[in-house]
């Protein structure tokens, strides 16, 4: 099934400074495929229209030298995260958590599913913030309760964690309300449930990714539970200044791209097209699938002179392979495209894979991306983005200049051949496209943008908490 990597991407590489690079990536990159998988974070270019875009609050830019979040100074934060994993929710609560602790923010942490058996993954990521000084308590106990009357803000991280609400603070929950922030990510149906987010009206607002999503939520919250949302935030996502620091280092990128094509077994010249996202149907890695097997047969009916093309699958569990993994598999067999396909597993690291394709393809299905991180890692990494027409997705590419937008479901599934195609036979369209995003990504998607926009949050948040002191 081609060459695949056992563990993700940790064979050793002959500099040792690169490697040390890439240990130190490991968190900020960590939005990964994400991975991103439970979440959905959300985002796109602002074609929205301002009739259909909710009625948000202004995020200005700030312009300062030191941070945006250095009024958070000394200020107690606690973060409520419904799960601790390789997805993007909870990735991205530490990636705040990690710009908090820089300012001098004390930062509480709260995992509240957890799994009975020691997890390696739940270790490891509880390991990294207690070395940056984030302190990790249990998500019960009168300590939590405690911890949570004290603090200056409360961020619930996606809708599941409205939970917690209620199963722990019960008869607190009224005084814990103005001081919460709730962190949106969620774009599928099954999260706008009563349980969930009945305490949604009463919070201090509501921070969402996009601006679709917001529009969603805002629609969906009204039509499907009756309530009302609160004061509602976009905030944009940014890249990590780690990755970007990879992503413009021409030497950096040359040697992980080497060592990575030569771990799959793909020439130089060759040209991947990769997804990077947990393996599921949500993620469209099955339509992709399909996609590039009609992109093959279109240049093979052409006879088109093409190096050749790969498609990479970045995200699978090699350990606990689920049905619709085998059905990916399986369709690669039938259709005996085993040369031209390649399965990684899933890893915290992206950067080494971004420096190693040629294209990235976000193939999100349903509502799309609530923002889709991955996008934005891309682009910084100069790599045209193919990717569906819906959720944030849409916020980030601009068609035709960073990227290629194709529609959902099997309606797809021919456009997306095409886009391939296009961009295999046309070499400056691609690299254009590329050095396009970057440009985009330069310009509004990295980390200080990201803090400057939650910092306005945050102020406003504060203010309310304080008022309704009063």
């Amino acid at each position: 099934m081609g060459k695949h990597s056992a563990t993700g991407w940790w064979v050793p590489l002959t500099k040792r400074w690169i490697l040390a690079l890439l240990i130190m990536l490991s968190i900020s990159t960590a939005m990964i495929f994400f991975i991103r998988a439970a979440l959905d974070p959300c985002d796109r270019h602002l074609e929205v229209s301002d009739k259909k875009r909710v009625q948000s609050q202004s995020v200005p830019r700030i312009a300062t030298k030191s941070s945006p979040l250095s009024f958070m100074k000394s200020k107690l934060v606690l973060l409520v995260s419904h799960e601790l994993s390789l997805s993007g929710g909870p990735l991205l609560l530490m990636e705040l958590a990690f710009l908090l602790r820089g300012v001098g923010t004390k930062v509480n942490w709260i995992t509240i599913q957890k799994p009975s058996e020691e997890d390696e993954v739940i270790y490891s990521l509880e390991h990294k913030m207690w070395d940056r000084g984030v302190q990790v308590i249990s998500a019960k106990g009168q300590e939590t309760i405690n911890t949570a009357l004290k603090a200056d803000l409360i961020v619930l991280n996606t809708a599941v964690a409205g939970k917690w609400l209620d199963a722990v603070l019960k008869e607190d929950v009224p005084r814990v309300l103005p001081n919460v922030l709730w962190w949106i990510h969620e774009m599928r149906g099954h999260y706008f449930k009563l349980d969930y987010v009945k305490h949604l009206p009463l919070v201090a607002g509501a921070m969402i990714d996009s601006h679709v999503t917001a529009e969603y939520w805002k629609n969906r919250s009204r039509e499907r539970l009756r309530i009302k949302m609160p004061d509602t935030y976009v905030v944009h996502l940014g890249n990590s200044k780690e990755l970007m620091e990879v992503a413009e280092d021409n030497v950096a990128k040359r040697v992980l791209r080497e060592h990575v094509r030569e771990s799959l077994g793909v020439r130089n010249e060759d040209l991947l097209f990769a997804i990077i996202n947990s393996v599921s149907r949500g993620k469209g890695q099955d339509l992709f699938l399909r996609s590039f097997y009609e992109s093959l047969e279109l240049i093979k009916g052409k006879k088109l002179e093409v190096p050749s093309v790969h498609a990479v699958i970045i995200g699978s569990d090699m350990n606990a392979q689920t049905k619709f993994e085998s059905e990916l598999r399986n369709y690669v067999m039938q259709k005996k495209i085993q040369d031209r396909v390649h399965f990684v597993n899933k890893t915290l690291t992206v950067a080494p894979y971004l420096a190693a394709i040629d294209v990235l393809v976000q193939n999100s299905q349903a509502w799309g991306e609530c923002f889709g991180r991955i996008t934005i890692e891309a682009m910084a990494f100069q790599l045209p983005v193919l990717g569906t027409a819906a959720g944030g997705t849409t916020e980030i590419i601009v068609n035709g200049t960073t990227g290629l937008l194709h529609p959902l479901g099997k309606e797809g599934i021919t456009p997306l051949a095409k886009n391939i195609v296009k961009l295999a036979t046309h070499v400056e369209r691609r690299l254009t496209m590329g050095k396009r995003g970057y440009e985009r990504v330069k310009e509004i998607f990295q980390e200080h943008h990201m803090a400057e926009r939650i910092a306005v949050v945050l102020k406003e948040v504060l203010k309310k908490s304080k008022s309704h002191l009063y």
